[in-house]
């Protein structure tokens, strides 16, 4: 018996973003839930045959999601609000959207980063009488679905212990204190799928990642040895991912489970401990193929480190496995015929990481003359790629060679700067505005797609977005918002825009990757040193404050962010890719206030994200993520305001870094969690802050008094002085007819509550 190739998931999307269009098609009602239903499944069929196509030979099932896998394991396991109870049965997929994106008289549940990813999932929600009961067949159901196609799969969960760490609880309780009544579903589910005929079952606990507590531990103890002793015959695997498992591993071994999964690539010095301290029977899956990042593996590399240990444990003892899900990276390698093929000969997607597993294994069972061809490419291309001229740039080294650290200091203090920019601005008490772009509808994309195409030139497609920027700064006048934006509308993406006018950045075309939902980004690949050749935003903004007397910002995504969401080079630290990105911005940045843009944003919704997931590597990432973003911003004068935007993350345990930023004024995701956000905040962080009072991933509207609540409970914590008022996020991704109403009632919001505030001081 030889080494088995197996996959933790696969992308959901599709290689053409089936996903995204079948699910926006059912949101219009354009189609029904059957076709959707029937289009899932055909793509959920398509996944199973390519990666067999492809030599996988453990294939994974129940990874496949309409929206999100951890709002499935609510679903699944009956953990749902109240609020969503009634709006269908079983529950329906109207009541499943709601939880996830909201509708036009529900909230949609909180959301935030997996981990240290760019996906999004949506948080549970626990109360302390949580009942919990079999809810959804999901995991049983894609498994015959698979059976029934002729595919043996090994279906996935999320572990029990992971998801109850990763949900929320309205009254403070513990939430591993649900643990009790969340096994029993969770045995159910397994006893079923033994039934049907399952012979391996992976769950996934990435929390084994992270530092744990005593009582995490014991949870995991205690959780594995319940379900052990009852689940006799079926063959578990335990996956980890995103990290070493450091001081757990030990108790990661000692769990009575038939197999485990090791993230080799974030930490491949746990490779020899592992086989020598795991017990005999246990089989170890490797991951040992990059599943966060696109670059080709060194096979022969990789063969030199596990050959010794598999002939040790044997090879029937032996997974070979990306790091993690394929969910992070791309489909298909094969579909971008555009990219320069040097680069793309350096490149892997998921499909092509199959392969190379499938090489590996090859060598493994078959020795390496088997595969000699395909060893010597690999080598051929890690050489390659190493030498290559297009990488290293002399200029971009020297000046991060000559950086002092007066680059990333402002010239004064917050006070001083905020009495200058008082004074330049001449803003009300709680000033509105957004944060950047405004609905990307179907026109905007239709012009862009035909310039692209070259069936509209650039004259017409300049005259077309002119035309959408003015129209969008008269109406924010009419409603009267008091600090503009230009609405984005040349924009494709906040990090591809900017990455496709810097040197050093690759596109492709095919490339996207789930953010969320049917929210799909193309990540940039940066292979070189990162240049700015010329201005990149300069002459829109320049465009836009012409038309108004009031300020419009300039909008910039900032260098943390541009690095977290682009596929980053692996040849050189992430540290000094970032710094290359901030001069690259800083130049920007007083270009902008050179043409008179006095209010500069620098989003930086990834800085969260980006913090590792063992406390004791947060101070040297948080250090340098500082600097990057201080380095960016600090080359301007007093009068000249630095906005800054974050959403969607966990910010409490780092708002001492986010207020070192030294941003005058903060953006803040803050809607969903109804201004809890602020807690953290208050005390701490005494720059101006604009906590979110509208969630733009809903289609929801809330009303003007909804908002003006949210506004009287943020200045319950925060000064009022030092408030701004604010979307949660850009508004892009929805219509006019959403923003048009909610943008008014925010402003209207505004009014009243500086209306109040006037009144209490006269």
């Amino acid at each position: 018996m030889g080494v088995s190739i197996g996959s933790l998931g696969f992308p959901r999307i599709g290689a053409h973003r089936e996903l995204k269009s079948v699910l926006e098609s059912y949101w219009s009602g354009k189609i029904g839930a059957g076709m959707l239903r029937g289009e899932a499944a055909s793509l959920r069929a398509q996944n199973w045959a390519s990666q067999r196509k492809h030599g996988l030979t453990l294939l994974p099932s129940n990874d496949f999601s309409l929206y999100d896998h951890v709002l499935d394991t609510s679903i699944m396991l009956g953990a749902v609000p109240e609020a969503y109870t009634q709006l269908g049965g079983d529950p329906s997929l109207d009541s499943y959207f709601a939880m996830a994106r909201g509708n036009a008289t529900t909230k949609a549940m909180e959301m935030t980063k997996w981990f240290d990813t760019n996906y999004h999932y949506i948080v549970p929600e626990f109360r302390a009488k949580q009942r919990f009961a079999l809810s959804s067949n999901k995991p049983i159901d894609e498994f015959l679905e698979a059976s029934r196609l002729g595919y043996e799969t090994r279906p996935v969960l999320l572990g029990p212990v992971s998801y109850l760490l990763l949900g929320k609880t309205a009254d403070g309780i513990d939430p591993l204190a649900l643990l009790p009544h969340v096994l029993p579903v969770y045995i159910d589910v397994l006893r079923r799928l033994g039934n049907c005929g399952a012979r391996w079952v992976q769950i996934d606990e990435p929390v084994l990642a992270l530092d744990l507590t005593p009582g995490v531990r014991e949870a995991l103890v205690a959780s594995y040895a319940t379900i052990a002793k009852i689940t006799d015959g079926l063959n578990l695997l335990v996956a980890t991912y995103f990290g070493e498992l450091g001081d757990s591993l030990d108790l990661a071994l000692r769990l009575p489970v038939a197999g485990l999964h090791l993230d080799l690539v974030r930490g491949p010095e746990e490779l020899a401990r592992a086989a020598q301290r795991a017990p005999r029977s246990m089989v170890l899956s490797l991951g040992v193929i990059d599943g966060r990042n696109i670059w080709r593996a060194d096979l022969r590399a990789v063969l030199d480190r596990i050959e010794p240990i598999i002939a040790v444990r044997g090879a029937e003892r032996t997974i070979l496995a990306p790091s993690c899900s394929l969910l992070h990276v791309p489909v298909d390698l094969s579909l971008e015929r555009d990219l320069d093929p040097d680069i793309r000969e350096w490149l892997a997607f998921a499909l092509q990481k199959i392969d190379e597993l499938c090489i590996l294994g090859a060598a493994i069972d078959r020795g390496r003359s088997a595969v000699s061809d395909d060893l010597e490419r690999s080598d051929a291309v890690v050489a390659s790629r190493a030498r290559s001229p297009k990488i290293h740039r002399a200029d971009v080294a020297a000046r991060l060679s000559a950086a002092t650290p007066e680059d990333s200091r402002r010239a004064h203090g917050f006070d001083e700067r905020r009495a200058a920019q008082r004074g330049a601005l001449r803003l009300p008490i709680l000033p509105s505005t957004t944060i950047g772009s405004f609905p990307q509808t179907s026109d905007v994309r239709k012009a862009r797609a035909a310039h692209d195409r070259g069936t509209l030139d650039h004259r017409e497609y300049e005259a077309f977005l002119r035309e959408q920027t003015a129209s969008v700064i008269r109406w924010q006048e009419e409603i009267d918002l008091d600090v503009l934006v230009h609405g984005e509308f040349e924009r494709n993406d906040m990090v591809q825009y900017f990455g496709e006018q810097l040197d050093g950045f690759a596109f492709t075309r095919h490339g996207w990757v789930q953010s969320y939902g049917s929210r799909c980004v193309r990540p940039p690949i940066i292979y070189g040193d990162v240049h700015r050749p010329a201005p990149m935003t300069v002459g829109w903004s320049q465009f836009a404050q012409s038309l108004t007397k009031r300020p419009v910002k300039g909008m910039l995504t900032g260098p943390v962010t541009i690095l977290q969401w682009s596929f980053v080079r692996d040849d050189i630290g992430r540290d000094a890719v970032c710094r290359q990105i901030a001069f690259a911005l800083r130049d920007e940045v007083q270009d902008l206030e050179t043409a008179g843009i006095q209010i500069v944003q620098i989003d930086e919704p990834a800085l969260r994200e980006g913090l590792p997931l063992r406390h004791a590597r947060w101070s040297d990432y948080l250090q340098w993520a500082v600097e990057c973003f201080r380095t960016a911003s600090s080359g301007v004068r007093d009068e000249t305001q630095i906005q800054t935007h974050m959403c969607y993350g966990e910010f409490n345990d780092i708002v001492d870094a986010i207020a070192a930023l030294d941003a005058d004024v903060i953006l803040i995701e803050a809607a969903r969690s109804k201004m809890e956000l602020l807690e953290a905040f208050a005390g701490r962080y005494t720059n101006e802050i604009g906590p979110g009072v509208y969630d733009i991933h809903s289609p929801r509207c809330p009303s003007a008094q909804e908002m003006a609540d949210l506004l009287e409970r943020a200045a319950a914590k925060i000064d009022v002085g030092r408030l701004w008022v604010t979307p949660d996020c850009g508004l892009k991704t929805r219509t006019w007819d959403e923003v048009r109403p909610a943008l008014a009632n925010m402003v209207t919001a505004a009014k009243s509550i500086r209306q109040k505030t006037s009144d209490r001081t006269m």
